[in-house]
């Protein structure tokens, strides 16, 4: 049994009686929920999970419902989400899992990390069209005509690191929106993104700017 299958079942069947966990075979689990249909979750350590692993997944666990990654800061790119989301299979970490479980709706269930956020860029009136590239990466064309790149950072209070090191690993950002419903950017944070080229914004600022730029 892989590491991050036993973890995931140890954590799980930590809670008690509600629900419970076992491995199917391999990196495949079962989460059994009273009343609610079993997830059957792929537990991945990927550190980022691609379209080709999510289909060579789905080519050999094909009774998949959900794909976990496990790892704390595991990305998922934009292919993969696209398709799981015409699978339909859920995709997450194991936070979601859990969540996915609970609700019994683990095919359609979506990281709940970005999920508030992924929705709500689709929504303001100025965007036209949104292109995912990563799930905390976004490319949108607003009606304007214009393109921006967007970076969604979940910490609580991002420090100029957290901004430098999206900037390494993702590229060029024009916009790092501070998606943590809590925390502010430390003003370290600000200057490291005027320094890359990028504004730092909370929801209210970043819904600001896209409603006059």
């Amino acid at each position: 049994m892989n590491w991050q299958v036993k973890y995931a079942i140890q954590n799980i069947n930590k809670h008690g009686s509600r629900y419970t966990a076992q491995q199917v075979r391999g990196d495949v689990i079962k989460i059994t929920m009273p009343d609610q249909p079993e997830t059957i979750a792929l537990i991945s350590a990927e550190e980022q999970v691609s379209k080709s692993l999510v289909e060579s997944y789905l080519q050999h666990y094909p009774e998949i419902n959900f794909i976990c990654g496990y790892r704390r800061n595991c990305v998922w790119e934009g292919g993969a989400i696209a398709t799981l989301d015409r699978e339909p299979v859920g995709w997450g970490d194991s936070r979601t899992m859990i969540s996915a479980a609970i609700d019994g709706d683990a095919p359609h269930a979506e990281h709940k990390t970005f999920l508030f956020s992924s929705r709500l860029i689709r929504q303001y009136g100025s965007v036209k069209q949104t292109r995912r590239e990563f799930d905390r990466v976004f490319t949108i064309t607003l009606k304007n005509g214009k393109e921006l790149r967007v970076g969604l950072i979940d910490d609580y209070e991002p420090t100029s690191d957290n901004i430098r090191t999206f900037h390494e690993k993702f590229g060029y950002i024009d916009i790092a929106w501070n998606i943590n419903p809590n925390g502010f950017p430390c003003k370290t944070a600000i200057q490291a993104g005027k320094e890359l080229g990028c504004l730092v914004l909370k929801n209210e600022g970043f819904k600001q700017f896209l409603a006059t730029v």
